[in-house]
């Protein structure tokens, strides 16, 4: 299952009130809870908190871990306690996709490397396409270039759609960046995907600007 149907499912298991409150009240406790605790913290039944808690853990909102709450050890000491805390990890649905992170983490990349004496264009440059390159080697798609491609770029939110042309990318997840850093996004945007193409090994295809309302500024071309 991809991440975006991940977190479509854990955002979805909140829907229930009973399972949302005690989210909230296990979120919000400076220690881990156990489901004794949580079941009087919301006022539900323990076998009822037992199935929301267990629930929350499998869509990955909440961790376990076990110990003994009276601080004994040894034979007769009892078994040790479930206790339920928040998950370290986060969970983000965006509808169109947007993707912050991905450009975060160029943007820091690059500033990492002009520290060391790069010029900052030429360290975008080469962190966005490094960036494409690392997520064209775990592409596990097969079939023609431009399937490989656009595999890889749906995993982003990017939308690739095919069009007589190659592939037109129908969202852009730097959206908001996009607006208000115009020239500076459409330059990632562009290496990175070139970054996919080549990192792909990919010889009849190419990463284009071409810019029109409502769509990623790039585009995906067919070269021969």
């Amino acid at each position: 299952m991809d991440d975006s149907r991940n977190a479509f499912r854990a955002v979805g298991a909140l829907a229930d009130t009973a399972r949302r409150r005690l989210y909230d009240y296990v979120a919000a406790q400076p220690h881990p809870v156990g489901r004794e605790e949580a079941a009087a913290g919301v006022g539900v039944p323990v076998h009822s908190a037992r199935f929301h808690l267990d629930r929350l853990v499998a869509e990955g909102l909440l961790e376990t871990e076990f110990r003994r709450l009276t601080g004994r050890s040894g034979p007769g000491a009892g078994r040790p306690a479930k206790l339920y805390r928040r998950a370290a990890g986060q969970v983000s649905v965006t509808l169109p996709p947007r993707n912050y992170d991905l450009v975060g983490q160029v943007l820091a990349a690059a500033v990492q490397r002009s520290l060391s004496g790069a010029p900052l264009a030429e360290a975008l440059v080469h962190a966005a396409r490094a960036a494409g390159e690392q997520d064209a080697a775990r592409c596990g798609q097969r079939g023609d270039e431009l399937a490989r491609i656009g595999a890889v770029l749906t995993g982003r939110g990017f939308e690739p759609r095919p069009d007589e042309r190659g592939l037109v990318l129908r969202n852009c997840p730097f959206d908001a960046l996009a607006r208000e850093h115009t020239a500076l996004v459409c330059g990632v945007n562009r290496d990175y995907v070139g970054g996919v193409v080549d990192g792909l090994g990919c010889v009849s295809a190419c990463a284009v600007l071409d810019p029109a309302p409502e769509r990623c500024c790039v585009r995906v071309e067919h070269t021969v």
